[in-house]
């Protein structure tokens, strides 16, 4: 896209100025006595972009700064208890520009979900919800909690394998969880699933659950919890194999949990050897980028740099699906 500038000759002249062209020199005939900028503007960079490219956050949590509401030995960090309500969120969110956030339900509340549920009332341009499951519930207790939970504005359901009782698995037969996963096909509903303790844990149980029920759209958050070491390593190439499945999609998230010992902000070898294989083998229309709020705020860099960061490491050609379009695939439109 090219802008022609036809400055009088008295006129200062603040942007460098090219070679004439043809389309230059024509100009300058018929205006002998102006000067002609061509100014060229090139796609491709995150520049080019970023003022109007809509931005989902597709990973992050919020809270009330009453103490008191929260599950026993749940509470956070007092350093994160008073900046962690919507309207905090929603302040970084307009100084990232971000348009859209998907709020996963917080441990702190355990199964209640009643903070999150008012927050998607209170701002249902802004939010939308991601439930936690309780593997304790019948399977038809389980199918029914989803049931209402997604008539009150929950998009998705996140699976917390350390919730379940020991030895037991997310996809066992006659289960709550296999339940709610079968019935999350028939709703398009998404599951995600939390491998915080790595997904070489989990990974036959994500098999399971994904021949049991193929077209459930399975997520997995921050980038698999495949850090920079030799087990995220061997975790890594478990989450690149689940690429050959077309219903399984990857967070861009929580870069910091990431890094292992090796990497730091701005998550240089983070993006050379997760992001761009995860890119290559999964294609821009399976991730999504997220930011893990409120935990983020105590890294380097804070919300805005995990955003900005994925963000620059985008091109026209993979942008609009990372940024938003992967999420609003998944869960719906903002706004």
């Amino acid at each position: 896209v090219s802008l022609i500038l036809i400055l009088k000759p008295q006129a200062k002249l603040s942007l460098s100025m090219q070679k004439s062209s043809a389309a230059a020199m024509h100009l300058s005939n018929i205006f002998p006595l102006t000067c002609v900028v061509i100014i060229t503007f090139f796609p491709g960079t995150s520049e080019a972009f970023s003022s109007n490219m809509k931005i989902v956050d597709s990973h992050l949590h919020i809270w009330s700064d009453n103490k008191e509401a929260f599950e026993k030995d749940q509470t956070p960090p007092d350093n994160l208890l008073t900046c962690s309500t919507p309207e905090a969120l929603l302040t970084e969110m307009e100084k990232a520009q971000v348009d859209g956030a998907l709020i996963v339900q917080p441990i702190n509340f355990k199964f209640d979900h009643t903070y999150v549920t008012d927050a998607i009332k209170n701002y249902p341009q802004k939010f939308k919800g991601m439930l936690l499951h309780d593997p304790s519930l019948s399977p038809e207790m389980a199918v029914e909690r989803l049931e209402e939970l997604v008539l009150a504005g929950f998009v998705g359901v996140r699976f917390n394998p350390y919730l379940w009782s020991e030895n037991k698995l997310m996809s066992e037969d006659n289960s709550g969880g296999l339940a709610v996963y079968q019935r999350c096909a028939e709703l398009q509903v998404p599951v995600g699933i939390m491998c915080f303790k790595g997904l070489g844990l989990h990974f036959d149980d994500i098999i399971s659950l994904i021949e049991k029920s193929p077209n459930t759209q399975l997520v997995l958050d921050h980038l698999g919890f495949c850090a920079l070491n030799d087990a995220g390593d061997d975790a890594f190439n478990l989450l690149l194999k689940l690429s050959k499945y077309p219903n399984v999609s990857v967070k861009v998230s929580a870069l910091f949990r990431n890094t292992g010992d090796k990497d730091n902000f701005p998550y240089e070898m983070i993006k050379k050897e997760r992001f761009d294989p995860l890119l290559e083998s999964f294609g821009p229309d399976r991730l999504m980028v997220g930011s893990d709020f409120p935990f983020v705020l105590e890294t380097e860099g804070g919300y805005s740099g995990a955003i900005k960061t994925v963000k620059s490491w985008l091109n026209d050609d993979n942008a609009k699906a990372v940024l938003s379009g992967t999420a609003e695939r998944l869960f719906g439109k903002w706004g």
